[in-house]
């Protein structure tokens, strides 16, 4: 399967998405906003929709019909799968970390 690394610069904010759309279904708006209340920054729009196309490419997240000018995500089981893959990963990086930080 491939990674989010394979989204390049973009890799950040789709973890981010990803994150956001774990819950549930979303528009660009209320991930922004969500997204800073998670991180402390809020992305701007070109960060965000580029990153939602590359996640749309990727199978990782599908627009859904549009409601009041607003188009929603959802995350694909493909993208909850890779949203697991890499939080597996940071949580194991975060740990060996913490790990030698606590023996130096």
């Amino acid at each position: 399967m491939a990674g989010l690394a394979d989204l390049g610069r973009f890799s950040e904010p789709a973890l981010h998405i990803l994150i956001s759309l774990a819950p549930g279904p979303k528009h660009g708006y209320a991930m922004q906003d969500d997204i800073a209340e998670l991180t402390g920054s809020r992305p701007g729009p070109g960060t965000l929709y580029g990153a939602i196309r590359r996640l749309e490419e990727h199978g990782y997240i599908e627009a859904l019909p549009e409601a009041d000018r607003r188009k929603p995500y959802r995350l694909t089981d493909a993208g909850r799968a890779a949203l697991n893959a890499e939080l597996q990963r940071m949580k194991a990086l975060a740990a060996n970390g913490l790990r030698r930080l606590a023996v130096a």
